[in-house]
């Protein structure tokens, strides 16, 4: 589609600079941004805030690509929609497809099944540019947050470029569509200004209020882009003096540099600190051609990072899947100083060779020159894509679907009796690719609170008449007791209300929220006193089971012995309040943390998942708060122990009686708990009594 005003070119400023066609510097910045990313994802401590190079990227492409659109519109007094599009699958797609299909292939034979179920659907919402969106909606998912990494989710910010992309042409061919005597810079700046401002605040906004989806939503990140755009537009008609433009090139090269340095993952990203990396970037984009033998330009110009900023693109594309398979093939959680070596010439080697094989031609050849067939090979690449996942997804589904047998699965028994029937081999129930999804009936039934829920909404099990109201309070570790409560509750005939909420234990201390740059948890301090309140109120429960993980750090006072006597005694007020009302309380101990994601490792060693246990000095070496709290005085708590059954003397196995005990590293599977019904009845004998 090509949309079109008036034919001659619009009258602007009246001395505008001849523009510039290359950019060396800018060549050195792309190089800059990769190194800093690859140099991040090798080894964090190297470059703690190396993931800035991504937000350097991001200006650059703002203003190379608004710099083009720019020089249409004053050539041609038009912009050709069709056209740009085109420019985008030439340049974008070759390189990006060879990769997602040489990922795809490579993750069958390097990815264990579970991960590779996740791949699938990453690759497939890559081809499709929407993998931001995805991990935007993953990382908000309580139950996604343990998941291993996909070997494509740096295609995130390809789509965020594309994205913007969709929005951003537009406003030249409205530009173009204005009278001529209206066809006036201010009236582009005024409309990419406007992004930059509403993107920006947004980012602010987000940020601060939901940091977990912020990082990758198209709405946090556009004014980056838009500000590369709008320096395209002043650079276009403007040009700053030789004086200014030397300190200024280095100024931002220091911008750069410092934040790459002095952040890190705690960094709440993008919002504010975003802006320090992107206004480097645009210093020394304005900066521009310097002069003189200490000037940003003859260094970023060198023919080194010339070269670097030449294959930046495909090198960005090919380090993450290297590193993800590398990781996987050595069964190891760091590269090393020698495998992130090898991972670094890997990648360049491979992106050197896309370039030479795949880039150039089609960027200097007369492939994709068309609409149709730049249409034809987009829709090839997403159908490509689909192939591939649809191969990974059937190659994970003939290895899953184990039929649960008594005399084979006898879990938590085989630790006091006879060793189980079957081949522990292929006999593990549920199957390592099915544990994500043997959860607690509370997911299912959408009454596990998430970390944004304020207010309580339980889940109500049992008959509307029962003499015995029952209540399961606390984070997603008293979430996995629900199946064995449930159970001994439907033998009693009991009625069931669940209050189970992710990070968010059972204490009038307020938390931190877990992996949230350890914010104070205020929707769980909320939360409980909406819980208490109900609790207290019209349901006045018979019996409540709590449990909570013990890692729970207090927002005063951290997670060290301080930070868990607050917790504790809070915990003690929240079981006085209950008590007082008439009803009974009984603790649940907190349960092992095992090694990081237990059902891969079953599943690649599934003739001895013995190797997959850890000591179980080290798996409940954390102090328990509940413990403290059921010791202070007043505190009228029973509690239960139930790590017997999920260890030995010496260690807790991933595997019991041929039933995986974990979802992940700390989690029980539901069909575990369910299985440990029998005990919690049994250790919780003296307050069941009383009912």
């Amino acid at each position: 589609m090509t949309t079109q005003s008036q034919p001659a070119p619009p009258t602007t400023a009246p001395t505008a600079p001849a523009p510039r066609r290359f950019f060396p510097e800018v060549q050195g910045l792309r190089a800059l941004a990769v190194g800093l990313v690859v140099a991040y994802h090798i080894d964090k401590d190297l470059l703690p805030g190396g993931y800035i190079g991504v937000d350097v990227f991001f200006v650059i492409s703002g203003f190379l690509i608004t710099t083009l659109l720019l020089r249409e519109a004053r050539e041609q007094g038009r912009v050709s929609l069709s056209g740009f599009y085109i420019r985008r699958v030439r340049r974008i797609l070759p390189a990006a497809t060879a990769v997602l299909a040489v990922t795809g292939a490579a993750a069958v034979l390097l990815l264990p099944s579970a991960q590779l179920l996740d791949t699938a659907k990453q690759i497939l919402a890559s081809a499709a540019y929407v993998q931001n969106l995805l991990l935007a909606r993953e990382s908000v998912d309580y139950l996604a947050a343990g998941s291993a990494e996909s070997p494509v989710q740096h295609f995130w910010s390809l789509a965020v470029e594309e994205q913007f992309y969709l929005v951003w042409p537009l406003l030249f061919i409205g530009w173009t569509a204005l009278p001529a005597h209206l066809r006036r810079a201010r009236a582009l700046l005024l409309g990419g200004g406007g992004v930059i401002a509403v993107s920006f605040a947004l980012s602010v906004w987000i940020t601060s209020t939901d940091p977990s989806p912020a990082y990758f939503l198209p709405q946090t990140r556009m004014w980056e882009l838009a500000v590369g755009g709008v320096l395209a537009i002043v650079l276009t008609y403007r040009r700053l003096p030789e004086r200014v433009r030397a300190g200024l090139g280095w100024a931002g090269l220091l911008a750069i540099v410092a934040s790459a340095a002095a952040y890190d993952d705690a960094v709440a990203f993008p919002g504010w600190a975003a802006a320090l990396p992107v206004l480097g970037t645009a210093a020394v984009i304005a900066a521009g051609h310097t002069t003189g033998p200490l000037s940003t330009y003859r260094l970023l110009s060198a023919a080194p990072a010339r070269f670097v900023g030449d294959i930046s693109y495909a090198l960005y594309l090919w380090h993450w899947p290297l590193i993800v398979f590398t990781l996987a093939a050595t069964d190891s959680h760091s590269l090393g100083p020698a495998g992130g070596l090898a991972v670094a010439a890997g990648s360049v080697l491979l992106a050197w060779a896309t370039k030479i094989a795949v880039e150039d031609p089609v960027r200097t050849g007369g492939l994709l020159k068309t609409g149709r067939s730049a249409l034809a090979f987009a829709v090839a690449a997403v159908l490509a894509a689909a192939t591939v996942s649809a191969v990974q997804y059937g190659h994970v589904q003939a290895k899953r679907n184990v039929p649960f047998d008594p005399a084979v699965h006898v879990g938590p028994q085989a630790l006091s009796g006879p060793a189980p029937e079957g081949d522990t081999a292929a006999d593990i129930y549920p199957s390592p690719l099915d544990a994500l999804d043997d959860l607690p009936s509370v997911y299912d039934d959408d009454c596990q609170a998430m970390p944004a829920d304020r207010s309580a909404d339980p889940c109500v099990y049992g008959p509307e008449d029962a003499d015995v109201q029952v209540a399961v309070v606390g984070d997603s570790h008293a979430a996995h007791w629900v199946p064995a409560v449930r159970e001994v509750a439907e033998e009693h005939g009991w009625r069931v209300s669940t209050f189970t909420k992710s990070s968010c234990p059972f204490t009038t201390e307020t938390v931190t929220r877990a992996g949230d740059d350890d914010r104070p948890y205020e929707e769980c301090a909320d939360w409980n006193d909406d819980v208490v309140d109900q609790l207290t109120g019209g349901l006045a429960p018979d019996l409540v089971f709590t449990s909570a993980r013990s890692s729970a750090e207090s927002a005063r006072a951290g997670g060290g012995e301080e930070g868990k006597r607050r917790i504790a005694e809070g915990m003690a007020e929240q079981w006085e309040a209950v008590e007082e009302v008439g009803g009974s309380v009984v603790a649940i101990a907190d349960t092992p943390t095992q090694r990081a994601r237990v059902p891969e490792c079953v599943e690649l060693n599934p003739g001895d998942p013995s190797v997959c246990a850890k000591e179980r000095d080290e798996a409940l070496g954390e102090e328990d708060p509940q413990l403290m709290a059921a010791d202070m005085d007043g505190a009228g708590a029973e509690v239960v122990d139930l790590n017997d059954r999920l260890c030995t003397e010496d260690s807790c196995p991933a595997v019991v009686g041929n039933v995986l005990v974990y979802r992940d590293s700390h989690h029980l599977t539901a069909t575990y708990s369910q299985m440990l019904a029998a005990d919690l009845e049994e250790e919780a004998a003296d307050p069941l009594s009383r009912l």
